[in-house]
C-alpha cells in the first residue's frame, strides 16, 4: 500500500552530511536555482546525522535507532562471526555484525578520500568518511593508509577477482563500498578487517516496495518514491543534474520535485540477494525496470547510476559517487594467473565507487586503482522524491 500519513519509516536513510557545493572540479558557492550544478546533494537535507555517546563504549544513532560499538577490533570475517556470539558491551549481549545497509548508514560524505600514489602516509587534506564520535585509525587493518575496511555480514552472491568468495565492506578511509575477498588473494589467508558490532532496530535496511501503477515505486520503509524506469542512456554528471531539472520542468509523472538521489538514498534500493551471477539480473528488485548496456568487452551488462554526491579527494571535487547495479568491473590479473589483466567483476554488484564527473574514460583505458576499476564517466539516472514533501 502507498505510505499513509500515520505510517512511520522503519528505514530512515541518514543524510550524507555533504554541505559543500561543487562544479565539475572544485567547491563553489551554492548554484542559483535552475543553473548548472543545481540539484546536487548539498541542495537537500533529510535526516541529518545525530549521534549520542552513551559513555559505556556504545554510540546511539538517533536517526536509525541502531546502537554501535564506539571502538573497533581487527579480525578476519570468520573470527568476527565467532566473536559476535560471545560479544558483550554496555550490559548487552545481542550484538551482531552489521549488514552492508546498516554499515553504510554511518557513511559521511564530508569525508575526503585518502587514496593516492604510494598510500603509505595520510595525504594532507584527507578526512575520514565517519563521524568523529567513533574510533578511527588510518591503516587500522593493513599496511596502506586506505586499509580501513569496515566489515559487513553481507556475502556477495557471486565471485570476484576470478573466483574469490567475497564479503561487502565500507572503507571509511576512501569512502567506497566494495566486495572484498574473504581470503587475501595474495596469501590465501583470511583477510583482516576493521570490525564494529551493532544492535537494535532489526527492521533497518529492509525495503517495503510498492508498485503504484503510475510509473513510480514507493518504498514505505524509507518514505521515498522512485521512478520505476531509468533514463535509458548514460550521461555525465552535469547533464544528469540537468536531466532531472528538465523532468521537473515537464512535471514528469505529475511531480516537479524529483531529484538525483544522494549516495545513501540510491544504495537503499540495492538488492544484494540479486545479481548478474546469481539471478542473471541487476542487483535491484524486479519491480524496477532497468536498461541494458554493453560492457568494455562487448558483453550484455547492466548500467551503473549516478548519485548527486560529490566524492571529494585531496585534489578537489573532480569525482562523483555512482552505484553498481551490475558487476563492478575492473582490469585485473588475479595473483598467480598467467597473462595480462582481464575484465573481471572485482567488487561485486552493489558496490559504490566514484568516477570523474566528465571526460574520464579515455584517460583510463585500463581502469584505475589497485584493481583497475573501469572508468566510464557516463552513467544512467534513476530519480527520487519524498513521498511526503
Amino acid at each position: 500500500m502507498p505510505l499513509s500519513n500515520a505510517e512511520p519509516t522503519t528505514y530512515p536513510v541518514v543524510d550524507t552530511g555533504q554541505t559543500s557545493f561543487f562544479d565539475g572540479m572544485k567547491a563553489i558557492s551554492k548554484p542559483r536555482a535552475g543553473s548548472a550544478f543545481d540539484g546536487q546533494d548539498a541542495s537537500f537535507a533529510r535526516n541529518p546525522p545525530r549521534y549520542a555517546d552513551n559513555g559505556d563504549g556504545t554510540v546511539t544513532d538517533e536517526v536509525t535507532g541502531l546502537v554501535w560499538q564506539k571502538g573497533f577490533a581487527v579480525m578476519t570475517y570468520q573470527e568476527a562471526l565467532r566473536k559476535q556470539k560471545v560479544f558483550s558491551l554496555g550490559g548487552k549481549t545481542d550484538w551482531r555484525l552489521p549488514d552492508i545497509k546498516e554499515l553504510y548508514s554511518l557513511a559521511l560524505f564530508s569525508g575526503v578520500d585518502a587514496s593516492g600514489p604510494g598510500m603509505e602516509r595520510v595525504p594532507k587534506g584527507a578526512k575520514p568518511f565517519l563521524d568523529a564520535v567513533f574510533g578511527f585509525e588510518y591503516g587500522s587493518n593493513g599496511p596502506r593508509t586506505i586499509d580501513t575496511q569496515l566489515l559487513s555480514s553481507t556475502i556477495y552472491q557471486g565471485k570476484t577477482m576470478g573466483g574469490m568468495k567475497t564479503v561487502f565492506g565500507f572503507n571509511a578511509a576512501d569512502g567506497r563500498i566494495k566486495g572484498y575477498p574473504v581470503s587475501d588473494p595474495r596469501t590465501r589467508s583470511g583477510k583482516r578487517f576493521t570490525v564494529r558490532f551493532v544492535r537494535g532496530n532489526p527492521e533497518y535496511g529492509k525495503n517495503k516496495l510498492h508498485d503504484h501503477g503510475d510509473g513510480t515505486i514507493h518504498d514505505n520503509a524509507t518514505g521515498l518514491m522512485w521512478e520505476k524506469a531509468d533514463s535509458g542512456r548514460g550521461m555525465d554528471w552535469k547533464n544528469a543534474l540537468a536531466w532531472v531539472r528538465g523532468k521537473n520542468a515537464e512535471k514528469y509523472l505529475g511531480h516537479d520535485d524529483w531529484r538525483l538521489p544522494n549516495a545513501k538514498e540510491l544504495h537503499s534500493i540495492v538488492d544484494v540477494t540479486r545479481g548478474p551471477q546469481s539471478t542473471k539480473s541487476a542487483a535491484i528488485s524486479p519491480l524496477f525496470e532497468i536498461s541494458q548496456i554493453k560492457d568494455e568487452a562487448g558483453r550484455d551488462a547492466f548500467p551503473s547510476f549516478w548519485t548527486s554526491t560529490t566524492h571529494q579527494n585531496t585534489r578537489g571535487g573532480t569525482d562523483a559517487v555512482y552505484i553498481c547495479f551490475g558487476e563492478a568491473l575492473g582490469w585485473f590479473k588475479p595473483p598467480g594467473a598467467p597473462g595480462s589483466p582481464r575484465l573481471l567483476d572485482v567488487h561485486g554488484a552493489g558496490a559504490q565507487r566514484s568516477d570523474p564527473k566528465t571526460g574520464g574514460a579515455s584517460r583510463f583505458p585500463r581502469g584505475r586503482g589497485p584493481q583497475g576499476d573501469v572508468v566510464r564517466s557516463k552513467h544512467h539516472v534513476r530519480m527520487v522524491r519524498d513521498i511526503r514533501p
